[in-house]
């Protein structure tokens, strides 16, 4: 059952059936019994002193009396309230067996029904309710004596429904309070730093979906802050080797041990270009972490968006041997983006395509349908191994860990970028690769509206 409501729904009709099945019952055989009994009281005693006398007549004594009445069913409610004595004033039946043989003055008893046979007194009914064991007690109404004992019963049958709902109410209490006694205390651990806490997750209800989205949110901060951790070890680490060499030259240039030459000129410079690229590229993502990515949107044919990428690298591709081929169809739908960051997205494409394919082709192509334009770089190199290829997106993640760091200034922040530009169009951006066979990156963008 996965609706937390149609649980309490189900709950509270189960009490509420439950509850009136119990004083329906109870109230039911009690009243039916105390009806009986007043039935009894009004107009039945002298029924039965006609079928004593019945019997009396037949036997010619009160022999037997007592085995007839205990097994005659229509007279269970009877029997329990009466006492019989003979003409002697003798109990010849009694339901409790302490009163057989009994003399009435014992038991001081009075307002009996007669049964006479032939105008002489046989016996006398007396109504059990007439008297204790200590002596006289006053004998209310058949009436009042009813309702009182119908209104005892129905009280039971409450109080017994109450009861009921009382578990039941602490068996469901218990049931929704446990999970979410458990995520406050895994809320309590994180707010003290501990991420990563998860919870049980006892049902497939709302609270079960809570709990498994907690457990969600849980993971997904504790990897994100393992990755920003290790964002800030990484962005020292990349700021640090240009800063160092440098700071080294520089302190060599000053105390004249290093001589200027142009060949060291040309190296400061590639490393102050390598931080202004990276510090460019850290602030493009938080700008997009931010929203606030500006972008100059409008409509651009995705064939010549293609052709563009693939003319900014025709001549590295032809340095490499690589065949680098632009495929779409003449009449796609345009898509509305910013040229030179879509632009940008396509060239770290194209240019880590090149990085990892020595031989054979690079592919860029294109497709439409209802509502998206799709577009593909793929190539035919080493490909992306499967553990890599989980994390290709993440910023400064490198698949090639071994790899030193080149003049192309690889930072390990273009494929985030390029994500995040595509996001920011509101497309998708998707990686596969076979291993040994090549990789194909897609992008999704909607079309224009244009």
């Amino acid at each position: 059952m996965r609706s937390l409501a149609i649980k309490l729904t189900l709950a509270f009709l189960a009490v509420g059936i439950s509850g009136a099945l119990l004083v329906a019952v109870i109230s039911g055989l009690r009243t039916r019994q105390e009806f009986g009994r007043f039935v009894t009281q009004r107009r039945g005693n002298p029924l039965l002193a006609d079928l004593m006398l019945g019997h009396y007549t037949k036997n010619s004594s009160w022999e037997g009396i007592q085995d007839w009445l205990d097994n005659e069913p229509f007279l269970e409610i009877v029997r329990r309230r009466i006492v019989l004595v003979d003409g002697e004033l003798t109990v010849v039946y009694s339901h409790s067996p302490e009163y057989r043989g009994l003399d009435t003055a014992e038991l001081n008893l009075e307002g009996g029904i007669p049964i006479e046979k032939d105008g002489l007194q046989v016996g006398t009914i007396y109504d059990v309710n007439r008297f204790a064991s200590g002596g006289r007690l006053p004998r209310p109404s058949p009436e009042s004596f009813f309702l009182r004992n119908v209104n005892q019963a129905t009280g039971a049958a409450a109080l017994i429904a109450a009861l009921l709902a009382l578990a039941l109410g602490i068996l469901l209490s218990r049931a929704l309070t446990r999970p979410l006694r458990e995520l406050t205390s895994a809320t309590q651990v994180m707010s003290a730093g501990q991420l990563g806490a998860q919870v049980n997750v006892y049902s497939q209800d709302e609270i079960g979906n809570l709990a498994s989205s907690f457990n969600q949110m849980s993971s997904q901060l504790a990897e994100a802050s393992r990755l920003r951790k290790q964002l800030t070890a990484d962005i020292a680490h990349d700021l640090r080797t240009p800063l160092t060499i440098l700071r080294g030259y520089t302190e060599g240039l000053s105390d004249g041990s290093i001589q200027g030459r142009q060949e060291l000129y040309d190296l400061l410079h590639q490393e102050v270009a390598h931080l202004q690229r990276l510090v460019e590229d850290l602030r493009t993502l938080s700008l997009a972490d931010a929203g606030e990515l500006p972008l100059a949107r409008r409509a651009v044919d995705p064939k010549a968006l293609l052709e563009r990428a693939g003319l900014a690298h025709v001549m590295q591709a032809n340095q490499k041997d690589v065949a680098l081929r632009v495929e779409a169809p003449e009449l796609l739908p345009s898509v509305a983006v910013d040229l030179e960051r879509m632009t940008q997205v396509l060239n770290n494409l194209v240019t880590n395509a090149l990085r990892y394919t020595s031989e054979g082709k690079i592919t860029l192509s294109a497709t439409s349908n209802s509502s998206f334009v799709t577009l593909q770089v793929a190539d035919t190199g080493t490909g992306i191994a499967g553990d890599d290829l989980r994390h290709i997106f993440d910023r400064f993640y490198r698949a090639d860990g071994s790899r030193s760091r080149d003049r192309l200034a690889q930072s390990g922040l273009g494929l985030a970028i390029a994500k995040a530009i595509v996001e920011a169009h509101d497309g998708t951006i998707q990686a596969e690769s076979t291993p040994g066979e090549g990789s194909r990156f897609t992008i999704q963008l909607p079309k224009s509206s244009n």
